[in-house]
């Protein structure tokens, strides 16, 4: 278990896990419950594939309460926080690709910048004090 000092360390980030958590709850259930949302505020076509585009809420809901529980408690939740960075890095890298092949148009791309990029230093951060705090990457990713 990491010490009292460790704590200190890791609890300056649990402005910006707070604020994921209520982000991700107010996104997710807008795209649940009103799946055509986002693409009137980006003015594109209503796509004939709202159900999936709702499962994809559902992955950005779940993950609410997750970022709630490391802003309470960083150290011992600080495992959810790496598994978060790892799904705003490769969504991303999803976007890119399905805007190069032409599957979404470039304005679909604001759901990264505030899905995902906007979080990119806080969550960088946390992940990386994390690694150094549990004895480097090794142990963290050991689940140390």
């Amino acid at each position: 278990m990491l010490e009292a000092e460790n704590k200190t360390a890791l609890s300056r980030y649990s402005g910006w896990l707070y604020g994921a958590a209520i982000y991700n709850a107010v996104w997710g259930a807008m795209t649940v419950l009103f799946p055509q949302w986002l693409f009137a505020v980006l003015g594109l076509e209503r796509p004939n594939y709202l159900a999936l585009w709702q499962v994809v809420g559902m992955f950005v809901l779940v993950y609410a309460p997750a970022y709630w529980w490391a802003a309470r408690h960083p150290v011992a939740h600080r495992h959810i926080v790496f598994v978060g960075l790892v799904g705003k890095l490769l969504g991303p890298m999803g976007f890119v690709w399905s805007w190069y092949t032409g599957a979404l148009p470039l304005e679909f791309g604001v759901t990264i910048l505030t899905n995902d990029v906007l979080w990119w230093p806080a969550f960088i951060g946390f992940v990386i004090e994390s690694a150094r705090l549990s004895g480097g990457w090794l142990a963290f990713l050991l689940g140390e």
